[in-house]
């Protein structure tokens, strides 16, 4: 089974830029996107219907803001978008599709980037989700949580890690809740199953040639339940066409729908 997470930083802008042509090409299971930015009724059938998937959307109450979005080539036993706190479902920050025991969950947390207010609002976030976590941990479901974490979580996931520990995304408090998330929580970061290297990047400031020099963060995840450490069986990070500031980040398991 394939899957790829991106965040689109907007879902028509990605697609003018070839992202549905290059999505058709990958013969995947399920495509998890973030930050589509748009009503999905309101877009138009090449994005919300491309041949050969099911779409499921969960739109922002607020216009042009956020969004998430699952494509499956199998249509979904069952349809969730509400985590029930504000900042996850005003913001359309969360969509699960169930596929027989197994959920595949589209997930974008808030970035604090802009200021004390949203960095307050993503620990509240952080702090509801992880008791979440947990109940999918407990469950007897396997769950595979694709998408934009906003943490880049250990050193070797950034390039910058000095100049960065004071900046949200790399703070000492949210890195400590990713190990809460993989160490007593217990579940696992699929990428670093089967790729140990350095230099591994999702995302890229728009700023100073950052892609063209590769100073990047390891933001978008895939996060399984333990029970799945052993399927996975390939991670790729793709960088050859550009469709936002961030890279599809493609796994492949050991599983079918």
């Amino acid at each position: 089974m394939k899957i790829i997470t991106v965040n689109v930083n907007g879902i028509r802008s990605a697609a003018t830029k070839g992202f549905f042509d290059w999505m058709a090409q990958q013969n995947a299971d399920v495509i998890c996107l973030q930050e589509t930015r748009a009503e999905s009724a309101k877009l138009a059938a090449t994005i919300t219907a491309p041949d050969g998937y099911h779409a499921c959307f969960n739109d922002a109450e607020r216009k042009g803001y956020s969004g998430v979005a699952i494509y499956s080539r199998q249509p979904p036993d069952r349809i969730r978008t509400e985590l029930g706190w504000e900042s996850a479902d005003r913001e359309g920050r969360f969509i699960q599709a169930d596929f027989g025991a197994l959920s595949v969950i589209s997930i974008y947390l808030p970035s604090g980037t802009s200021g004390p207010e949203r960095q307050a609002i993503k620990y509240e976030f952080m702090d509801r989700l992880l008791p979440a976590l947990q109940r999918f941990r407990r469950q007897k479901r396997n769950y595979i949580l694709c998408g934009d974490w906003n943490i880049a979580h250990k050193i070797i996931d950034i390039k910058n890690w000095r100049g960065n520990q004071k900046n949200s995304g790399f703070l000492p408090e949210e890195r400590a809740w990713l190990d809460k998330v993989f160490d007593e929580v217990g579940l696992v970061d699929a990428f670093r199953v089967v790729n140990q290297e350095a230099d591994q990047y999702t995302w890229w400031s728009n700023r100073g040639q950052a892609r063209a020099k590769n100073v990047g963060w390891r933001i978008d995840y895939q996060i399984i339940s333990p029970r799945l450490r052993d399927r996975v069986r390939g991670a790729e990070i793709y960088t050859a066409q550009r469709f936002s500031d961030h890279a599809p980040l493609i796994m492949e398991y050991d599983l079918t729908l």
